[in-house]
């Protein structure tokens, strides 16, 4: 079995060509089949909850568990493309992009930053000295569209690829939908009666060697949290030193075995997808002189995903108890229509190498496209970077 080329990418972006792309791999927990997997947390109300769905697996109607979300697959494969940039991996870091940087040295790439070239934080920084809203280069970039995608592609190919919103701009508004998308479900063991019955709890215990009780005055209390004022989230420092406060917020003493938290549970089978659109991909134009140019245009984006995908899976990584290794390979179909299906066999991070490289040189030669790994630079709002706090998270 062959793997998918340029020539694939490249006929399935012309009109009436392929699709989607799909890659669905079985995924079970490392430790066995017995060990359970805490899927992702979501906040409902004032407590965490998992995310149970109806889904048809082999057949049946089934109770899954969401164990990853399209937001975080897409986070995963963004961050392994930024890791081969800043690696300067020969091939990624020809991609174009966007770069807020902090005087402390601090720099975060539209790759990075949750909403990509309309994020935030690019918008509050400044180019040249003048707003970043005023700068013609970033003015350029919010004022294309579907139909004149070329800056985006030439600045930031991955608001393209895993979509973009520029809400917050009162007209115009760029709306780019993702044309990948990915997520990992498990289907529950017991399918009898309510899911949460069937979670476990996970059991917490801290022992202090200088003691399991450390009963500090709200004097001394006071004196130690204001020692590490500067270090200390705000929300610790008013519960430490207030009147009402604990010496275990400083994480001072033991705290006694419970079960408390969410836990995981056990999945009869784990199964991670992806979907790559060539219909959305073929609703973009680049203003390239040919309609070829706009397919070469496309199929570099296809190739940057299959990139991104190949690095990103080969790394299952999630959270702590949700340990995962493959259970067989990936099942890449490419859909022929009218019902017929290609397969292929899942590409290598070389292999990907090899068609994203294919794909630029492609891309640069039919429709002049710019992809030379050339920054927007953004200084970034040092009043932000100050402003910035980190809230406790569970892992």
């Amino acid at each position: 079995m062959s793997t998918i080329s340029l020539q694939h990418l490249l006929e399935a972006c012309r009109p009436g060509g392929a699709s989607v792309l799909t890659s669905v791999t079985p995924l079970e927990p490392a430790a066995g089949p017995h060990a359970s997997v805490a899927p992702a947390k979501f906040v409902s109300g004032s407590k965490s909850v998992f995310a149970y769905e109806r889904r048809f697996w082999e057949g049946e109607a089934v109770t899954a568990v969401l164990i990853d979300s399209k937001q975080s697959q897409n986070n995963r494969l963004e961050a392994a493309v930024s890791a081969a940039i800043a690696d300067e991996d020969p091939v990624l870091a020809r991609t174009p992009r966007i770069e807020v940087r902090f005087e402390d040295g601090q720099v975060y790439s539209d790759i990075d930053l949750p909403h990509r070239a309309f994020d935030g934080q690019i918008r509050a920084g400044t180019i040249n000295g003048e707003p970043a809203t005023d700068a013609w280069e970033y003015k350029n970039l919010r004022n294309a569209t579907v139909s004149h995608a070329r800056p985006l592609l030439e600045h930031s190919p991955m608001t393209l690829l895993l979509g973009g919103w520029d809400a917050s701009r009162k007209s115009h508004q760029g709306r780019y939908r993702s044309i990948l998308v990915g997520e990992i479900i498990g289907i529950l063991t017991d399918q009898e009666g309510d899911p949460e019955t069937n979670q476990s709890r996970r059991g917490g215990a801290r022992i202090d060697p200088v003691g399991m009780r450390i009963d500090l005055g709200e004097k001394e209390r006071k004196v130690i949290a204001d020692a590490q004022k500067r270090e200390l989230s705000a929300a610790t420092h008013k519960s430490a030193s207030g009147k009402a406060g604990k010496s275990s917020t400083l994480g001072l003493g033991g705290i006694p075995p419970s079960l408390e938290q969410l836990g995981g549970v056990t999945c009869q089978a784990i199964i991670r997808s992806h979907v790559l659109s060539f219909a959305a991909l073929r609703a973009l134009r680049f203003d390239s002189p040919t309609p070829e140019g706009d397919v070469a245009c496309r199929a570099l984006l296809a190739a940057l995903a299959l990139n991104g995908l190949a690095r990103s899976d080969a790394e299952l990584l999630l959270r702590a108890s949700c340990d995962l290794v493959e259970a067989g390979p990936a099942v890449v179909t490419l859909d022929k229509r009218y019902g017929q299906k290609e397969n292929f066999e899942p590409l290598s991070i070389d292999q990907s190498q090899e068609l994203l490289s294919a794909a630029i040189d492609n891309a640069t030669q039919t429709a002049n496209v710019v992809w030379d790994g050339s920054v927007l630079i953004v200084e970034g709002n040092q009043a932000i970077l100050a402003a910035a706090a980190d809230d406790a998270q569970d892992d």
